[in-house]
């Protein structure tokens, strides 16, 4: 195994004589203790609350209602799942009813468990200013990850984490926790398959992508318990190691995204029955419901936006993870046919009714706009007609380590619109939160980039101001400074955009 890692990544033949040293937590004395909790949307009116447990549990519940000290309702399900290699069970419970827009309290019943709160879900066509952020690329902090290479004033040193989290861009998800109201994250979370990097693993390869993975999850839970953190797929979730050889080390458990299935596959929503009038739209959402395939495509409404989450990964021609892509990884395909993806998009996208929910937003996790001519062309002859024939207005992708902020563009021509009301979408990456590989230099311009960061960790917020106007800011996680501002105006006089 160590010989082979020393092939693969290029590590000193001292590989051979480092003891393993997974950097698993402790498991709490009271395996019902809740960790990893996690929030999603999952209706109109619904929150599905997810979690692990060291222990099976018969019937997860949670108690809620709208005040700490009078938790009166009662959820539960049967759901508790695991896998091969996890230490854990995952379990979700959905709350049902929500009054729109409001505090809820909430505990998951355990003996070790406490009171946490989160807002629930803005009802579609609701015209109050929200914001979401995009946090995307982000990895495991402390001993397993954190790195920028080569400059230590930009690397976090703390080897633990204490309860302020002092992760740039977590800290200051948690600092600015009253800023926003959910987070969308798609693609590549906690980079346990890059656990080769740190000396320790090379003799402990199952137990410490384990190991990271719960790492990851705690860290993130006090954002993900109090916010509604929607997830899909990157190429880190695939398998247990990137390098082509190193898979045949990948045990049963490690292989073909399983701890991101088992983890969200049950929290998050299929697509929304339509709050249209029309009767088309009405259709095209129940087929959309039909064909969408949460953890990796799905979307959902929430106040002035409809969001669609999609998979760059797997089914779709030329699709880079799955058998025969170019990433190598065999993973997928997840559909039940061969377009399904891309015939859940095209029902979705024209379900969507501006009336109610003026803005479009998709987000994925590889870009096919990106400086340094790193974009997914696959991604693009999938994604990109689809996306400007239903005037998507904004598209949200990472893969890339950095941030960047794109004009309004199709087939890689700029729209002479500008910002101003234009036909094509925006894009942005913000792939800059940071994780062990470290950030990815802007390279080469192209001529249709407005603006790259790569000298820190950075975040994006998207804001919704009206039904007109959408801003987006780029953050840097460690001082909180606004490194770049852009606001696009959408007149949406069009109640069913098809262009």
């Amino acid at each position: 195994m160590e010989t082979l890692l020393t092939v693969v990544k290029g590590l000193p033949v001292l590989a051979i004589v480092v003891a393993a040293a997974a950097s698993y937590p402790a498991i709490p004395s009271d395996l019902t203790t809740p960790v990893q909790q996690r929030l999603a949307i999952n209706g109109p009116t619904s929150v599905t609350i997810g979690w692990n447990t060291y222990k099976q549990l018969s019937s997860p519940c949670v108690q809620y209602g709208t005040s700490p000290s009078a938790l009166s309702s009662q959820a539960c399900s049967t759901s508790s799942v695991t896998y091969a290699t996890s230490r854990t069970w995952a379990n979700a419970v959905t709350i049902s009813g929500l009054a729109p827009a409001t505090t809820y309290y909430y505990k998951i019943v355990s003996t070790n468990s406490t009171v946490d709160h989160f807002l629930s879900p803005r009802v579609a066509g609701d015209k109050t200013p929200f914001t979401m952020n995009a946090v995307i690329d982000l990895g495991v902090y402390g001993v397993d990850g954190y790195t920028i290479q080569g400059d230590a004033t930009k690397r976090d040193t703390i080897p633990s984490i204490d309860p302020a989290l002092n992760h740039t861009t977590i800290g200051r998800l948690a600092q600015t926790a009253n800023d926003y109201e959910l987070i969308i994250h798609p693609g590549d979370l906690a980079y346990a398959d890059d656990w080769a990097l740190k000396p320790k693993n090379w003799l402990a390869g199952k137990d410490a992508y384990q190991a990271i993975l719960e790492n990851f999850y705690t860290q993130l839970a006090p954002i993900s318990s109090r916010k509604p953190y929607m997830a899909s797929p990157g190429n880190h979730e695939a398998v247990c190691e990137e390098a082509a050889l190193a898979q045949l080390l990948c045990p049963a458990g490690q292989k073909n995204f399983t701890d991101f299935t088992v983890r969200f596959g049950r929290t998050l929503p299929t697509a929304f029955v339509s709050t249209s009038t029309s009767s088309a739209a009405m259709v095209a959402a129940n087929k959309a419901r039909a064909l969408a395939n949460p953890p990796f495509w799905y979307s959902f409404e929430y106040g002035m936006a409809h969001v669609v989450m999609i998979d760059t990964e797997t089914d779709f021609a030329g699709a880079p993870d799955q058998p025969g892509g170019e990433a190598g990884l065999g993973a997928g395909p997840f559909g039940r046919y061969t377009s399904q993806q891309l015939d859940f998009l095209a029902a979705d996208l024209a379900s969507v009714d501006r009336e109610v929910t003026p803005w479009l937003v998709v987000a994925g996790h590889r870009p096919w706009y990106s400086t340094g001519g790193s974009g997914c062309e696959a991604c693009r002859e999938a994604f990109e007609p689809l996306m400007y024939r239903y005037g998507v207005d904004l598209g949200v992708f990472g893969h890339v380590h950095n941030s960047q902020r794109f004009a309004p563009v199709v087939n890689g021509t700029a729209d002479p619109a500008g910002m101003e009301n234009p036909k094509a979408p925006m894009y942005i990456v913000a792939g800059g939160a940071g994780n062990i590989e470290g950030l990815s230099a802007v390279g080469a311009n192209v001529s249709t980039n407005r603006w790259a960061y790569a000298d820190d960790f950075s975040y994006a917020t998207i804001s919704f101001l009206d039904a007109q106007h959408l801003r987006v800011d780029f953050i840097r996680s460690e001082t909180g400074a606004v490194l770049d501002s852009s606001t696009l105006y959408k007149v949406h006089d069009q109640r069913f955009v098809v262009q």
